[in-house]
């Protein structure tokens, strides 16, 4: 007999433990994904317009294959020589280009960044790193420490070597060249100088998403690039959301920054659902990581999972999805675009790609946050058929983020829902 939401919630605060988070008041019982459609136990079908983790689509053929053959044959750690974890390294850093040519393979981006930190530590001899005030990066007891929406005060004293700046906003905040942001990491790294830690690097999505994936020119990381580079420290992408081809005019959100990370931090797109993560970094950085840290990982770089991120990069390439991403993302916006007319809750728009959203707002005068509207959106979306989540420091940003098949039928039948729902939803209660 099948079980109902509220009895799989009872199981799960009983087995999982209490506070452990799902999506919607109504939560969804998924049990079947196909490409950008996900379906319920009851049967009912939905457009997944959020789960970037399937990036070339839920049980995409080519990389089902590719576990199914390489889990048939071998399958252990990269103690023993194989050629499938050389192979991928070799095939994912071409697309990097400059000297990013070495990587170290974990299971998740939390692993990943919790390793570029020790990295810095590594290069530098210095301990203190800048993110912003509105990020994540993952949810090691190191990493969490780059979060401040995330951390708890019991962080075993490491929050002594994190500063933070003032995530950008480019609805709020008027810094069209970065040098706004440039000047407050800047102050942050001077007054880490000042303490026995010193400044060993700067940790950004270079996307910004998180944060509401603010509208920026192409370029615009640069004035905090240099001062990062003339302190001395290193510069960290966590290109966790925005790689891949997400954002449709390059395969690498760094690349439309135009600048060149020490290193670069990879996750859950990476092999479409197998735990597959990456560190990239220069010779040289991972020279000075082995030498100073003895570091093994016994899943990270495993035959399967190499074999499933390799079938991720032909998939993209292939099918030619970054362009196909470049080509919804701009009908997305154009759609957008007429609803911001029609709405006047919508204060802002924005995106690249298949990353973007709405800024819900109360006022356009004041841009007070409409988030308890955006919430109630984003679950009548979720009972119209439609997944997606909010997010921003307000939580007033529909994010969306499909999966990279996604086409112009799937955002016309997205649009058409949001019209739908914008139109029947109260902006007060």
């Amino acid at each position: 007999m099948k079980e109902s939401s509220a009895e799989l919630m009872e199981r799960r605060a009983r087995l999982l433990g209490p506070n452990v988070s799902t999506f919607y008041e109504d939560p969804v019982h998924i049990v079947r994904g196909e490409g950008v459609w996900l379906w319920d136990a009851n049967g009912r079908k939905y457009l997944d317009c959020y789960n970037n983790v399937p990036h070339v689509g839920h049980c995409n053929p080519r990389v089902v294959e590719a576990i199914h053959r390489q889990a048939s044959t071998l399958n252990t750690h990269t103690r023993y020589l194989h050629e499938g974890i050389l192979d991928y390294i070799e095939q994912m850093t071409a697309t990097l280009g400059n000297d990013l040519t070495s990587a170290v393979l974990t299971c998740t981006g939390s692993e990943a960044n919790d390793i570029a930190l020790r990295m810095a530590e590594a290069v530098t001899g210095r301990r203190g790193i800048i993110s912003t005030d509105a990020t994540y990066h993952g949810n090691t007891a190191l990493v969490s420490q780059l979060s401040r929406s995330h951390v708890t005060e019991l962080g075993f004293g490491l929050d002594q070597y994190f500063r933070h700046v003032e995530a950008p906003d480019s609805y709020r905040i008027e810094d069209p060249d970065g040098s706004r942001f440039a000047s407050h990491v800047a102050q942050q790294i001077a007054g880490l100088e000042q303490t026995e830690h010193g400044f060993a690097a700067l940790v950004v999505c270079p996307f910004f998403l998180n944060e509401g994936f603010p509208s920026q020119t192409a370029g615009w990381l640069q004035a905090a690039a240099k001062v990062v580079k003339q302190a001395g420290g290193l510069l960290i992408c966590d290109e966790v959301q925005s790689g891949f081809g997400r954002i449709g005019t390059h395969f690498w959100a760094h690349q439309k920054q135009a600048v060149t990370p020490d290193i670069v931090v990879l996750g859950k797109p990476m092999a479409n659902g197998h735990p597959v993560g990456a560190v990239v970094c220069g010779a040289d950085t991972m020279a000075a990581f082995r030498t100073r840290y003895r570091y093994f990982n016994t899943f990270g770089g495993n035959p399967v999972s190499c074999a499933a991120a390799a079938a991720v990069l032909a998939e993209l390439q292939e099918k030619k999805l970054v362009l196909q991403a470049k080509l919804v993302g701009d009908h997305a916006l154009a759609r957008l675009k007429v609803l911001q007319k029609k709405f006047d809750v919508i204060g802002d728009i924005r995106g690249s790609g298949l990353v973007f959203g709405a800024e819900m707002v109360l006022d356009h005068s004041t841009k007070e946050p409409a988030s308890d509207f955006t919430s109630r959106v984003v679950n009548a979306m979720r009972q119209n058929g439609i997944i997606l989540s909010s997010l921003g420091r307000f939580k007033n940003t529909l994010k969306i983020r499909p999966p990279m098949p996604f086409s112009v039928e799937n955002a016309d039948l997205l649009f058409d829902t949001l019209d739908q729902v914008l139109h029947e939803t109260s902006l007060r209660v």
